[in-house]
């Protein structure tokens, strides 16, 4: 494996940033020769607050990677917090959308009901969330994609939550 591919782990520093691997527009991991047609901004130099925001703006568009690849950044900062467990499940949200339009079924099942899950724990208004709207929302959605009302792929009929 190239060693910019190799993950890393810890918390996100200035001076450990992902790699800029190549993506498509659903955020699908492209050859490292490939052309990026994903852009993203540099989540690891902001603070948990404007990833939060950017989460909540991407998500809102129907921008579910970049949505949750500021949740994740927002719940490695809030590691240790009891905020950790809320962006992860924000961070689940997202991942549960983005496996919805690229056709997987049960990833999208298993992540949308983790984040339900999560979400629900906390108050209602938690960082500017309807966590129980939110969370009931996800919850139908897997419930929906499980009973073959929802059909996973680029085309999915769905209208997530607004967070």
């Amino acid at each position: 494996m190239r060693p910019e591919a190799q993950g890393k782990t810890g918390r996100p520093t200035p001076t450990r940033n992902k790699p800029r691997r190549p993506r498509d527009e659903l955020g699908r991991p492209q050859p490292w020769d490939a052309e990026n047609r994903l852009d993203l901004e540099d989540f690891d130099n902001l603070p948990l607050e404007e990833n939060h925001r950017l989460g909540r703006e991407h998500f809102n568009a129907g921008r579910f990677f970049p949505a949750h690849e500021a949740w994740e950044t927002a719940w490695k900062q809030a590691r240790d917090t009891d905020d950790a467990e809320f962006f992860k499940g924000l961070s689940q949200l997202g991942a549960g959308y983005v496996h919805l339009l690229r056709g997987n079924r049960h990833g999208t099942m298993q992540l949308l009901r983790r984040a339900a899950r999560r979400i629900a724990r906390y108050p209602a208004d938690h960082f500017g969330v309807d966590t129980a709207e939110v969370s009931r929302k996800a919850e139908e959605d897997a419930t929906a994609v499980e009973r073959g009302e929802i059909e996973p792929g680029e085309d999915a009929e769905v209208t997530a939550p607004r967070v």
